[in-house]
């Protein structure tokens, strides 16, 4: 694109060095404005060619007027030794994903009958939500943060929580804003998170591949690895050279300020401040709508000069996105309509049964490699004996494997034609492919397990990943090959283990030098204080995530009254069903979990206590300070989260189990098994006259 139109004349100036200098900052940025963002240039390249050298002439002549957001240092620094890691204000969702029409019906459904339940207006189960939506662009999610306007971070979107600090490469990308300039008002937020996407076009990623080739290197597999790997550069001066593109998408962060309340709103708010958004985004009226366009985008994608892998609706509205909330670690207001997957025909060399932190064996595939969708692919899951079965897949075989987007490759099928004469059966091996140990299968469940628990290797490497991963306990450079190292020597049995290393145990490690073994100690004092939250997460508990692990962290307050709680209890936590609830139980159940958690707090590990209510911190003010109730049944008057709200401003604390330590239990109509509970244990039973008193 040429930046073809009328010409800058600025030459033979008479203004000041620095007034001269800001006028030519102003005037570049404009043009970048109109060519990255509007797509429609007022000068030519050449004439934009000469403001930029007239002002690196007069930045060199005058460097003390050199700040680090002038057009002129998007060149690169000094080459990074790592990129440190930042921690997201607001985390980085994933989206659900969609790939047939019905599943998008579904969801349209779910958004309105929440819509209704939320608002407590029927009507909006049944009429049209308006959605906006976009083309999904296969590239690198980003978040930049600025402060007053101006660019102070940029980081990856690394596991969603925290990502790696790009900053210095961003800097470098022609299209983001260094700083949003005059039309960042005074009503703009103070600091404003602006999220997007980082990807190459097709004809620079043509360009750079047959650069590199040129120059003897090997090219880039395709345009999302091409701008991934641009942006990972630790030489920000090699990311300058990349022609990478951006695209805001969403706002993040954000203090002060006033924004509009529309997701399509608000992307025209970001396009005036300057960040370029896909002009190929529309507000849609219903879910047929948004059919309709996936249809209209997936006929054109080819002729898109930028690569995508599906449609993102998003409800516009910003006040029914609040109202929806977020599932596990999606948004319940959004999902991808993913393109269908590109399928590849190879064979089938081989099965290998991994086993995973609970002891889940899954048959693997080992392919003859094969190029499915931009990736080589020669491991793929076979999920479990019931779809080997249903897929009458075999050793030998010609097998159909397919990837959509970021998901695990997987075998379909068998491929049509003959099948070979010598290919063999995929068996379940009857004992641990690990430890040896006996392989069972529950009935009612597809999975088979290794019943070795913390015996087996593989359950034990595992489990300890999980537990210093960053979403866990985040323990800083505890990696894959150290923690093998360490379960496999048998010098780390369980996570409390981990506790007990010092500098010189860990320097016996392979390729651990002095400065290594001191940070990762250093790590580990740092990781005994964490989160209620965290620590749960990090135990492993089958089927308890981060938001499950959370929702238990807020729901009890204690570890102690957690592990109380049994099955019935845990229901009433927010998304804990039977079976969730089920594995809790049964985890707390199991003595040797149980000295692992003993262990684990005798070494350090530590939580701040649960936020307690203002009214609760001085005495005429926290009558019920000291008291531990349980609520059960309905009541008239109020809701049991009122209730809840109510004895907890008193300084009561409310659990969700009866244990001996239960002050009473508060019970209303149709009460549940906890007043049985409570009599086997002799606990006083409060009915709703004595829970007026109490409020009273």
């Amino acid at each position: 694109m040429s930046r073809s139109g009328s010409p800058a004349s600025q030459a033979g100036s008479t203004d000041s060095p620095k007034t001269r200098i800001d006028a030519l900052r102003r005037q570049i940025e404009h043009h970048n404005y109109r060519y990255y963002v509007l797509d429609d240039p007022e000068v030519s390249d050449a004439e934009f060619d000469a403001l930029m050298r007239e002002l690196e002439q007069l930045e060199a002549d005058h460097p003390e007027f050199v700040t680090p957001d002038s057009p002129t240092q998007r060149v690169g620094a000094t080459p990074a030794e790592g990129f440190a890691t930042v921690r997201h204000r607001l985390p980085m969702l994933s989206l659900a994903n969609g790939f047939e029409a019905d599943a998008i019906r579904d969801f349209d459904r779910r958004v309105r009958e929440r819509l209704a339940k939320q608002t407590g207006d029927p009507a909006r189960g049944e009429g049209a939500v308006t959605y906006m939506a976009e083309p999904k662009l296969d590239g690198l999610a980003i978040s930049l943060i600025y402060e007053d306007g101006r660019l102070v971070q940029a980081a990856t979107r690394g596991d969603g929580e925290t990502g790696e600090d790009v900053t210095a490469n961003v800097r470098t990308v022609r299209p983001i804003p260094l700083h949003l300039g005059d039309r960042f008002t005074n009503d703009a937020p103070r600091v404003l998170e602006v999220r997007g996407e980082v990807f190459m076009r097709r004809a620079d990623f043509e360009r750079l591949n047959a650069g590199l080739e040129a120059d003897g290197l090997r090219g880039f597999m395709n345009p999302r690895n091409a701008a991934a790997g641009s942006l990972r550069q630790l030489d920000s001066k090699v990311t300058a050279r990349r022609p990478l593109s951006f695209f805001a998408y969403s706002v993040g962060f954000v203090e002060g300020g006033t924004l509009p309340d529309t997701q399509s709103g608000t992307l025209d708010w970001l396009q005036r401040l300057g960040f370029p958004a896909c002009p190929e985004r529309e507000v849609l009226e219903g879910v047929e709508a948004c059919l309709d366009y996936y249809e209209r985008l997936a006929a054109r994608r080819a002729g898109l000069d930028y690569e995508i892998d599906g449609i993102v609706y998003k409800v516009d509205a910003l006040a029914d996105q609040q109202q929806l909330g977020f599932v596990s670690r999606a948004p319940r207001w959004a999902i991808a309509h993913k393109f269908p997957a590109e399928e590849r025909t190879t064979t089938l060399h081989n099965v290998e049964f991994r086993v995973g932190r609970t002891g889940a064996l899954t048959p693997v595939a080992r392919l003859e490699p094969v190029l499915v969708g931009g990736v080589m692919v020669s491991n793929a899951t076979l999920h479990n004996m019931d779809e080997i079965a249903r897929k009458d897949v075999r050793i030998g075989d010609r097998v159909i494997v397919r990837r959509a987007g970021d998901v695990i490759p997987e075998v379909v099928g068998r491929a049509g034609g003959e099948r070979p004469a010598d290919t063999r059966a995929i068996e379940m091996p009857a004992a641990c492919p690990e430890c040896d140990s006996h392989i069972e299968r529950t009935e009612g469940e597809v999975v088979a397990r290794c019943t070795g628990g913390l015996v087996c290797p593989a359950q034990r490497r595992e489990a300890l990943k999980h537990f210093v991963s960053r979403r866990a306990m985040d323990i800083e450079g505890f990696g894959e090959k150290i923690i093998e190292q360490l379960a496999d020597g048998g010098v780390v049995q369980s996570p409390a283990d981990l506790f007990a290393l010092d500098a010189e145990r860990l320097e016996a490690l392979e390729r651990v030098g002095p400065k290594l073994a001191a940070n990762l100690v250093n790590a580990l004092e740092q990781a005994r204080e964490t989160t209620l939250a965290r620590f749960i997460f990090a135990l492993g508990i089958r089927e308890v995530g981060e938001v499950t692990a959370r929702n238990l962290a807020e729901y009890y307050g204690d570890l102690d009254a957690l592990m109380q709680a049994d099955a019935e209890a845990l229901q009433e936590v927010p998304d804990v069903g039977p079976i969730v609830a089920e594995h809790i139980a049964n985890f707390f159940a199991e003595p040797h979990n149980l000295e692992v958690i003993r262990a684990l707090r005798e070494a350090g590990v530590h939580w701040p206590d649960p936020p307690r209510r203002e009214a609760a911190e001085t005495g005429d003010d926290a009558p019920l300070a000291g008291c531990t109730y349980v609520l059960t049944g309905s009541f008239d008057t109020m809701t049991r989260d009122e209730a809840k709200a109510a004895l907890e401003a008193r300084g009561a604390k409310i659990t969700g189990s009866v244990s001996k330590k239960t002050t009473a239990v508060i019970a209303g109509a149709d009460p549940g098994s906890k007043v049985t509970k409570a009599e086997s244990l002799d606990i006083p039973i409060f009915g709703p006259d004595d829970l007026a008193q109490l409020l009273a």
